[in-house]
């Protein structure tokens, strides 16, 4: 199990994220919020804007202060997988 810092010092296991993704789309707004409701959310931004948000495979919505690109880089270089041209990694 690798850990991935997504800020602040906070840790999320990289084999347990399914997906990134940008907060400003309303299907994404709508997620944060039920999670809020449902208690699975996670807000790990220590009260700055929300860049990224983290979905797992226990369904719980974490929030992260840094980019998306950031946490993948972050991810990937863990993995020591490097990005290719079109974006895509190998």
């Amino acid at each position: 199990m690798k850990l991935v810092n997504i800020g602040f010092g906070n840790m999320v296991a990289s084999d347990r994220i399914i997906t990134i993704v940008s907060p400003e789309s309303a299907p994404i707004k709508r997620m944060i919020q039920e999670g809020k409701e449902k208690g699975t959310l996670i807000d790990a931004t220590h009260g700055r804007r929300t860049r990224a948000v983290i979905i797992t495979d226990s369904d719980h919505i974490i929030l992260s202060y840094l980019q998306s690109e950031t946490v993948v880089s972050r991810i990937t270089e863990d993995e020591g997988q490097l990005p290719q041209e079109d974006g895509e990694y190998e």
